[in-house]
């Protein structure tokens, strides 16, 4: 090991930085001198005093946390979050040095375009000894059903991404090609964004190079893929296998920053070869797909028959040449380890040009020579399944160091499952660390993700990317499923980079210039849960303040046999809430199914509502251990009725008024009228027993509109009337349903002919009802009519737009 001094360095922070001799180092070249793109930076960054490099990172972290990014750590909880894992430092690389590594990568593209082509065609490279035949056809990542398909535009492949490290002499070589579903893209930006944070100066904003032409251009691409020579219109969205996926938040990130459908396998139905979406106004015609799906999973009919998360049929829809795919099924054969064993010689076969930029080097061990060169150099050696298509530092991969026995004793026959790998040493990277041994620089191994993306001008890439880093001395570390950190890799030009110019839209026919774009079909499956979203919030509301009532009565009264207590409890039982606990079972059960919903729908929230709900679960599971029975349970409720009209105003207001605020309303307002109805029965019956109509007006919110409107005590016919009868009272039964109708009448559909929908002719009698009868005659057996006419409601809307 050598070390330099810190004089050499410059910065008290790099006193500790150890160099080895036997592994490259982003901050410092092979003869110890710092790389000319980090010295500005570490200038400024030593100039620093440590309390202020804290807060710079906090800001960074701080902002992730805000935006709401996390990953989905598999545990035993399979909807499990972890913040973000950001490493605070960035990835510094001269702008010559990454044109040179996209241009090796831009070969390699357009090599694995050509593999492609062959393996699902005419399949030259095994008839002509350049590939094996077993490595594909028994490879569980090529699918038969796909051979002899055309793909929609011609390519393959649009969204590729490269793992790549550097090697002990500098120069850069593939750990991996991630062909499947690369993932990452998002996160990238996302680390970009809270950087501008960490370092928001002039220098080195002002002379790293952006994202945003990257992304803007790949849509335009989508877009024309999905719509080129059709008659209609048709959509294109973003496959997820939904929010249990580790990077189910990227998911939804990407498809609402490209203004793409997030869809999951139930939203999409193939009808006759054609993939369609479902959605509010019946099967909507899908031209194009971005799996984040592997293959495999995607059609149980033609490929994996257990899948749960694929679409019936979508083999059939590629057939037929009506959908686009990015990227094509079955393009995850290209990530099998043992390609890259052939891939230098299939290059020079296809190009008559060798690899610009060389993978690691792999032997095939079904080949008796490369087994022979394996087994004599199992010491610098990584062995793994042939057919694997993990990266070797992978948390989950199969990899193992050669030198061990039982790996030894497999290569003294033919061993065409396994392949040898050299055993390399990842580059180093400079990471941030404030431990009890003080704030420092400290070498840490990475890897760094590159991203590609087809477009009309050939392969566009992502001007950086970001890398994996280990803790210090440990590369099996880097996934963060394992503990590792992600970093925000930087291109620097040496002199300012032009902001990127945003291209004009196009004028139409009559020269007008329009910025706007058709609002998105909205999915059935969105819709719903938008709908029972505003149903489950309303009931948590509802249970919170018959419990706040409950315990409200019970701080006033030590006689377990009170009237109002029994009454009151008896309708927390009809709701299957019981009385026995003070934040009890029935009310959390209705939040999280309101947190399940929206989690499904978070490409449709802002972070800052997507935040109220998160504060509004935390606060009722703390409350659950320390909230007691009486005063101190009824405040509680207080805190989270707050709360829980915080989240309320944040979504109800901030939503665009496109179909899916209808349907969160219409849920709204449904399980208002229902809950309403259902107090009135309770505690405003002909007979009500005294102190009875007090909660009614309290569960109800109105007793402070009670006062100002009846100068009198309340009656049965004052409560009936404020609560069921009076259009200024926003939580009455009559505005509940005039807004149910005005929603109603909003939907796709309504207008087709001249008479009312099913939903209408469901409310209009109660309308009228409502508005004819006077309070005596809302008798408790009317106010039951009501609630199962709601039921009916509910049903009506299922049926026209939800199934």
């Amino acid at each position: 090991m050598t070390k330099p001094t810190p004089t050499d360095l410059g910065s008290p922070l790099l006193a500790d930085y150890a160099l080895s001799d036997s592994v490259a180092d982003e901050l410092f070249d092979s003869s110890g001198r710092m790389r000319p793109v980090w010295v500005p930076f570490l200038k400024a960054l030593s100039a620093l005093p440590v309390p202020a490099l804290r807060a710079k990172f906090e800001r960074g972290r701080q902002y992730l946390r805000d935006a709401g990014v996390y990953f989905r750590q598999y545990s035993d909880d399979p909807l499990n979050e972890r913040d973000w894992p950001l490493s605070t430092m960035p990835v510094l690389l001269h702008e010559t040095e990454w044109d040179q590594i996209c241009r090796g990568l831009d070969q390699r593209a357009n090599l694995l375009e050509q593999v492609m082509a062959d393996l699902y065609g005419p399949g030259l490279l095994m008839q002509q000894g350049h590939l094996p035949p077993r490595l594909v056809t028994e490879n569980p990542h090529w699918h038969r059903p796909m051979v002899g398909i055309q793909p929609r535009g011609g390519h393959y492949l649009h969204f590729l991404a490269f793992e790549i490290g550097r090697s002990p002499d500098g120069s850069w070589f593939v750990l991996g090609d991630r062909t499947q579903a690369p993932s990452g893209a998002g996160f990238a930006l996302e680390n970009r964004m809270a950087m501008r944070h960490v370092f928001p100066e002039d220098y080195p904003r002002a002379y790293t190079h952006r994202f945003a032409g990257f992304f803007e251009n790949f849509r335009k691409a989508l877009e024309q893929l999905a719509t080129t020579n059709r008659t209609e219109s048709h959509q294109f969205g973003l496959l997820t296998p939904g929010r249990a996926n580790d990077a189910f938040f990227e998911h939804l990130y990407i498809a609402r920053y490209l203004g793409m459908l997030l869809l999951e396998g139930e939203d999409i139905v193939v009808q006759n070869g054609q993939a369609m979406v479902r959605t509010i106004d019946g099967p909507v015609p899908l031209g194009l797909l971005w799996r984040r799906i592997d293959s495999n999973f995607a059609d149980p009919l033609e490929l994996d028959p257990d899948s749960q998360i694929g679409v019936p049929g979508l083999v059939d829809a590629v057939r037929s040449g009506s959908l686009a795919m990015v990227n094509a099924l079955g393009s995850g054969v290209l990530e099998t380890r043992a390609l890259m064993a052939f891939l230098p010689r299939i290059c020079q076969q296809l190009t008559g040009a060798p690899l610009e930029m060389p993978n690691i080097a792999t032997w095939w061990c079904g080949d008796e020579s490369a087994r022979a060169y394996v087994r004599d150099n199992m010491d610098r050696m990584m062995i793994a399944p042939a057919l694997a298509v993990d990266l070797p530092f992978d948390s989950n991969s199969e990899t193992v160091r050669g030198a061990e026995p039982e790996i030894v004793d497999l290569l003294d026959t033919p061993a065409p499952d396994l392949v040898g790998q050299e055993a390399v040493s990842l580059s180093t990277t400079p990471a941030w660390v404030d431990d009890e041994n003080g704030p420092r620089l400290t070498p840490c191994p990475m890897t760094v993700r590159v991203f590609t993306a087809r477009t009309e001008k050939g392969w566009q890439f992502l001007q950086g990317g970001y890398a994996r880093i280990g803790p210090e001395g440990d590369a099996n570390a880097l996934a963060m499923q394992r503990g590792g950190s992600v970093a925000d890799v930087q291109i620097i030009s040496d002199r300012p980079v032009p902001e990127p110019t945003v291209p004009k839209a196009a004028p139409d026919a009559t020269g007008v210039r329009r910025v706007r774009t058709e609002s998105a079909a909205l999915p059935s499956r969105a819709a719903d849960n938008l709908y029972w979203l505003g149903r489950y919030i309303v009931r948590f509301e509802e249970a919170a303040r018959l419990l706040r009532a409950y315990h409200l009565r019970l701080a006033v009264t030590d006689r377990t046999d009170d009237a109002l207590l029994t009454l009151i409890a008896k309708a927390l039982k009809a709701v299957d809430i019981s009385v026995d606990a003070p934040i009890p079972a029935g009310l959390r059960d209705r939040l999280f199914a309101a947190h399940g919903c929206a989690s499904k729908i978070r490409d449709r929230f802002s972070p800052d509502g997507w935040d109220a709900l998160n504060d509004l679960v935390k606060t009722t599971r703390q409350m659950v251990d320390t909230a007691t029975p009486g005063d101190d349970a009824a405040r509680a409720m207080s805190v989270l009725l707050r709360k829980t009209a915080g989240f309320s105003g944040i979504v109800t207001e901030n939503i665009y008024r496109f179909y899916g605020w209808r349907f969160l309303s219409i849920g709204r307002a449904l399980e208002r009228t229902d809950s309403l109805a259902a107090a009135l029965q309770h505690f405003a019956p002909e007979d009500a027993p005294e102190g009875a109509l007090e909660v009614a007006l309290a569960v109800a919110d109105g007793t402070m509109s009670h006062r100002r409107r009846y100068a009198l005590e309340p009656t049965r016919d004052s409560v009936v009337d404020l609560l069921a009868h009076d259009t200024g009272n926003p939580r009455s039964l009559l505005f509940q349903i005039r807004e149910m109708q005005r929603l109603a009448e909003d939907l796709p559909g309504a207008t087709l002919s001249a008479r009312p929908t099913a939903l209408v002719r469901e409310l209009l009698p109660v309308r009228t009802q409502l508005e004819i009868l006077s309070p005596e005659a809302l008798t408790t057996a009317v106010l039951g009519d009501i609630r199962t006419a709601v039921a009916r409601m509910s049903d009506r809307l299922a049926e026209a737009h939800l199934r």
